[in-house]
């Protein structure tokens, strides 16, 4: 009960209130469900190995809106690769948890086909494909560090 660490994760996305989390089994994956029905994936494995260093982050992965309103629940299937959701307009969906594409909802007529994915495809309700995080490459992270100084010039 007492705490560990105090970290703010980086997200591309203005933080929003999350309404559900999981972890996979080896707590390497952080999954979290936000009120606006987004699925954020982030990864935490090496913020786990030792807490004393400051550069062990959590990283986002991955971003999609798998509901139109509040995630209220979710799962990680580790075995099958899939992201279970549940939201409050009733909907319990699946989704392919290495990259966030659509597999299908419960109570639909076909049989899922959990299999390489070979069309995106996105609930009718959605239109935002996932978006996979890169990290940033040395070469922006040396821009940011440089410093721009403003210069007036009176004849511009």
């Amino acid at each position: 009960g007492n705490l560990l660490k105090e970290i703010v994760p980086f997200s591309k996305y203005p933080s929003v209130s999350l309404t559900a989390l999981c972890t996979d089994i080896s707590t390497n994956i952080l999954l979290a469900g936000s009120k606006e029905g987004y699925i954020m994936r982030w990864s935490i494995g090496s913020f786990f190995e030792d807490l004393q260093k400051s550069k062990n982050q959590v990283k986002e992965e991955l971003c999609w809106r798998a509901h139109s309103t509040k995630v209220v629940d979710l799962f990680h299937e580790e075995e099958k690769n899939v992201v279970v959701t549940a939201s409050i307009d009733g909907s319990v969906r699946i989704w392919h948890a290495t990259n966030g594409y659509y597999l299908g909802y419960f109570g639909q007529p076909r049989k899922f086909e959990l299999s390489e994915i070979s069309e995106l495809i996105l609930p009718c309700d959605i239109n935002k494909f996932p978006t996979i995080i890169k990290e940033e490459s040395k070469y922006m992270e040396e821009k940011k560090k440089s410093e721009y100084p403003l210069i007036l010039d009176r004849e511009k």
